[in-house]
């Protein structure tokens, strides 16, 4: 070995070993900062789930036992006839079906209008196209309850007051979804759409067989938000839906609420019963769902 090559061996040894400290210091503090994040996660979940955790607690209570202080986290004794009683003093079943049966048909709605809408922003080219997305989507700033008395007033001239039709017609539309589906959209290569054209499909088909089917994580975004948003909606319902037969299952539980006492146990075991099904959904559907808002925004 050369006298030059032994000094740069030499160097080399030195530089590194005078490194290594900082190198473990510098792992050593990325391993701190991992687990404060963990430590700050766990935190997090703990206090976002609390209030579920005293929810099916207080649905196994008396009720004069929902709000004793300090809070009894295991019930003494446990009720389990709340889950009983409220089915058998109630039209639990049917609330429960037509807020399904509402939610369903909003979703579907949601899904096929607002994809076909993005399309036409994200794939189409005509005159004015940017400044009528900015426009349309400009209406998600609007405020429901600024519209809501004229919209009453147009269902009620229709003669659909007062039927689950005019909550499925007000929500089948939905800016949000057309915002979210065109920036999935716009992430999938136009190449495919050329090549499709040359093919001979026409602009229908290729939004039904090559953008929906690559849109999955997508729409299943789309699904479960609005699904969630429809099933939790309490104002549509309260004000178009009169009639006992017609209530979800939101309106039904302020049927426990009286003027001067109210069944706090009976609530929460209705509230328990209503967030069972959105629960299980997202449980079958967080993959796409935590895909799909990743997605969004990144542009092929």
């Amino acid at each position: 070995m050369s006298v030059s090559t032994e000094i740069r061996v030499a160097v080399e040894t030195h530089v590194s070993g005078a490194q290594a400290p900082g190198r473990k210091r510098a792992a050593a503090a990325s391993v701190s900062l991992r687990l404060l994040g963990y430590i700050a996660l766990a935190v997090a979940s703990v206090g976002l789930l609390l209030p579920f955790v005293w929810m099916l607690v207080s649905s196994l209570k008396r009720n004069i036992d929902v709000f004793t202080v300090p809070i009894q986290w295991i019930p003494d004794p446990v009720v389990w006839e709340n889950y009983l009683t409220i089915w058998q003093r109630t039209n639990m079943g049917t609330w429960l079906g037509n807020t399904l049966f509402i939610s369903v048909i909003v979703t579907v709605l949601q899904v096929l209008t607002g994809a076909f809408a993005a399309y036409g922003f994200a794939r189409v080219r005509f005159p004015g196209r940017d400044i009528l997305f900015l426009a349309y989507i400009g209406t998600i700033a609007v405020p429901w309850q600024a519209i809501m008395i004229p919209q009453f007033i147009m269902m009620s001239n229709w003669g659909l007051a007062n039927t689950r039709w005019s909550i499925i017609l007000l929500q089948a539309f939905g800016a949000f979804g057309v915002f979210l589906m065109k920036q999935y959209f716009e992430s999938i290569p136009e190449s495919l759409n050329e090549a499709a054209r040359i093919d001979g499909l026409n602009e229908y088909g290729i939004w039904w067989r090559i953008m929906m089917p690559l849109s999955v994580p997508a729409i299943a975004s789309l699904t479960l938000l609005t699904f969630v948003n429809t099933w939790n909606d309490f104002l549509g319902p309260l004000l178009y839906l009169r009639d006992n037969s017609l209530w979800t299952v939101q309106v039904g539980l302020r049927t426990f609420i009286g003027q001067f006492a109210s069944e706090h146990a009976m609530i929460m075991t209705g509230s328990v019963l209503s967030v069972l099904p959105i629960a299980i959904i997202f449980f079958l559907g967080q993959r796409y769902f935590v895909e799909g808002i990743a997605s969004t925004g990144v542009k092929g």
